[in-house]
C-alpha cells in the first residue's frame, strides 16, 4: 500500500526481485542494494511471489491432464522419439538446500548433500506435467508412495485404455505406459529397461533399451533445461516448494509461449503431490512383463523397426 512516507513496491518490480533471486541465487541483501529495497522486503517477496506465479499459470499451462491430453502426449512421443503408448517420461532430481536446524538426516542423502527431490513427468516437448518435491528416497521409493502413483494404480488419471501398436495387430493391445530408469518398479502402467545383471542380453533386449533410453532422455534434457535456466542453489527449506513449482510452471509457460517445440524427424537418433514414505518390494506383475515382451518384440518387428535402432554406438 502507498503510505506518506513512501510508495509501495509495483508487481512489475516485486516479479522482478524474483526473477533475479530464481536466477542467480543472490543473497537478499545483494538483491536489496540492486533495487534499492531492504533485506527484509526481498526477504518476504521471495516466498509470496513464486506461489503466486504457480496459482496464476498452473490451471493454463500445467493442467492435470484428461484423457484427451494423454492420447495427444502419446502421439507426439510416437512421431518424435519412436516410442508407441508412451505418457511421458518420470525421473527425479535432487535440488540443493540449506541445512535446516535440528533436522536430523531428513534432508541428507546419499551424495552428502542436503537436498530434497523433484519428481516430474516430462511430455515430448520438454514440458513438465506433474511435478511434486520431498525429501528423500530411493526413485522407486519416490514415485510408488506418492499420490501420483496411487492414482496410477487407482485408475483415476483417466489414462487411455491399452491400444494396438502403430501396424502391428497380432501382439494385442498393449497398456498406455510412462517411462523411466532402471530405478523405478516395472508396473503395467510405468516400463523401465532390461536390467543390466542380465547380460549378455539378446539383441532384442538391446534394441528394447536403446528405444526406451532415447525416449526417456527427454526428461534429463528437461531437468538441464531447468537448472540452465533457474540455479536455485542453497535455498531454505520453507522457500524450495513454491520455487520449484513456479521455475517448471515458468519453463513451461516459456517453452509453449515464445519457443517452437524441437521437431525432429521420424528416425533420426537424437543425441500437486504429497510427501512420501519408504519403498516396498520391486516385484514386477506378469501384465508388466508381458507389456514390456510385446514392446520388445515389435521394436523388432518390420511393423516398429528405424534403421537407426542398429547403429553401432
Amino acid at each position: 500500500m502507498d503510505t506518506n512516507y513512501r510508495e509501495s513496491i509495483s508487481p512489475v518490480e516485486r516479479l522482478a526481485i524474483c526473477l533475479r533471486f530464481l536466477a542467480t541465487v543472490d543473497s537478499y541483501r545483494t538483491i536489496g542494494f540492486s533495487f534499492r529495497v531492504g533485506r527484509s522486503t526481498v526477504a518476504g517477496i521471495v516466498p509470496s511471489v513464486p506461489q503466486a506465479i504457480w496459482d496464476c499459470l498452473v490451471g493454463e499451462y500445467m493442467p492435470v491432464p484428461k484423457e484427451e491430453d494423454w492420447r495427444t502426449i502419446a502421439a507426439e512421443n510416437l512421431e518424435r522419439w519412436n516410442f508407441p503408448n508412451c505418457l511421458g517420461s518420470i525421473d527425479r532430481k535432487h535440488v540443493v538446500i540449506q541445512a535446516p536446524l535440528c533436522s536430523g538426516s531428513q534432508f541428507y542423502n546419499y551424495k552428502g548433500i542436503y537436498s530434497v527431490v523433484l519428481l516430474a513427468v516430462v511430455d515430448a516437448i520438454y514440458c513438465f506435467r506433474v511435478v511434486g518435491a520431498y525429501s528423500k528416497g530411493s526413485d522407486g521409493g519416490t514415485l510408488r508412495d506418492s499420490a501420483f502413483s496411487q492414482a496410477l494404480q487407482d485408475g483415476t488419471l483417466e489414462i487411455p485404455p491399452p491400444a494396438s501398436l502403430p501396424g502391428a495387430e497380432d501382439p494385442g493391445p498393449v497398456p498406455h505406459v510412462f517411462i523411466g530408469e532402471e530405478a523405478f518398479p516395472l508396473r503395467p502402467n510405468l516400463m523401465r529397461p532390461y536390467a543390466g545383471c542380465q547380460l549378455p542380453l539378446p539383441k532384442p533386449v538391446i534394441i528394447f533399451n536403446k528405444r526406451l533410453s532415447r525416449a526417456r532422455l527427454v526428461v534429463e534434457c528437461a531437468f538441464g533445461i531447468l537448472s540452465a535456466r533457474w540455479r536455485m542453489l542453497g535455498l531454505s527449506p520453507s522457500n524450495v516448494d513454491a520455487c520449484l513449482k513456479a521455475t517448471c510452471v515458468f519453463k513451461n509457460y516459456l517453452r509453449r509461449s515464445f519457443q517452437e517445440p524441437l521437431r525432429m524427424e521420424m528416425g533420426a537418433p537424437s543425441g500437486h503431490l504429497p510427501d512420501v514414505t519408504r519403498a516396498g518390494a520391486n516385484d514386477a506383475p506378469r501384465q508388466a512383463l508381458q507389456a514390456r515382451e510385446k514392446l520388445t518384440t515389435y521394436f523388432s518387428s518390420p511393423a516398429g523397426e528405424f534403421p537407426w535402432q542398429y547403429a553401432v554406438e
